[in-house]
């Protein structure tokens, strides 16, 4: 397999990747930017976020209309003048957005950064008409979504678990059937590929491409305390894996890394590697 390409550096925590026309759009964390960059690394700043907020805990998707959501303390909506305006009073950290347009946003109500004990955290569906409620709960600190292409599974990390974890989706958004996806991993953000097959960090410096059951398919190392924060499949064909990482030391504590990232130098890069199975599903 080919080594991983730098396409992008000097980001805080680049997370939330998402193939967009023809650009990978991502929050880069710290900076409180929604950034899109194309193929030769050339990047655009599309919004920002108030300056006040909380720097990291923020992902994207887009309403079927086209118009960009942005997670944090509530879910906001970006108007065609640039505004984000509020769409939905709930605090949320990942979201994903199904093809008939329900929206799936995740959280726990504990402060990670802070050091506090976890708390179990939920999925919340936002349907189009407006109405919000929970469709899973007790889940062990809930990262990145998926959805198969059918509309028919969505596959959540489960970090503090170390495990994916997918639901059938019911007719009017619900989840049900929960089961175990894979086991034995580190997972945060993820992506899904044509042959049903799911890219993911196992909680190291590596990630790797794992079937249904738990089979590994394939693994990438990345450099000593480099932690792979999110992954995406996109380019022209979805046939290019992109890593979004950051600076990790093993050794420290969770606050003492995120002060570090906080506050020193920026070292959150994108990586680009070629892959033989495109992406699929949604996001």
């Amino acid at each position: 397999m080919a080594e991983p390409k730098v396409l992008l550096d000097g980001l805080g925590i680049p997370e939330s990747p998402r193939w967009h026309e023809d650009r990978l759009w991502f929050c880069n964390w710290i900076a409180r930017e929604v950034v899109a960059v194309d193929m030769d690394g050339k990047a655009e700043v599309m919004a920002v976020r108030e300056p006040d907020s909380h720097p990291m805990g923020y992902s994207i998707d887009w309403l079927p209309d086209g118009r960009l959501l942005v997670t944090g303390d509530k879910l906001r909506r970006q108007e065609a003048d640039g505004e984000l305006v509020v769409h939905a009073d709930q605090h949320a950290n990942e979201i994903v957005v199904d093809a008939h347009g329900n929206i799936y946003l995740n959280g726990a109500d504990f402060d990670f950064a802070a050091g506090a004990p976890p708390e179990p955290g939920y999925i919340k569906l936002l349907t189009p008409d407006g109405r919000l409620r929970e469709v899973a709960g007790d889940i062990a600190f809930p990262n990145g979504m998926v959805i198969t292409p059918d509309n028919a599974t969505l596959i959540i990390s489960e970090s503090f678990a170390g495990s994916l974890t997918a639901f059938d989706i019911d007719t009017d958004g619900g989840l049900s059937n929960r089961r175990v996806f894979a086991e034995g991993l580190g997972p945060d953000g993820i992506c899904l590929d044509a042959e049903g097959a799911v890219w993911v960090s196992t909680g190291g410096n590596s990630v790797v491409r794992v079937a249904a059951g738990g089979e590994i398919l394939q693994r990438v190392e990345l450099a000593e305390n480099r932690a792979p924060f999110a992954l995406m499949l996109g380019g022209p064909d979805r046939s290019t894996l992109f890593i979004l990482t950051a600076e990790w030391r093993q050794s420290d504590s969770v606050t003492d890394n995120l002060t570090r990232i906080n506050t020193g130098p920026r070292t959150g890069e994108i990586l680009a590697l070629p892959v033989t199975v495109p992406g699929a599903g949604r996001p």
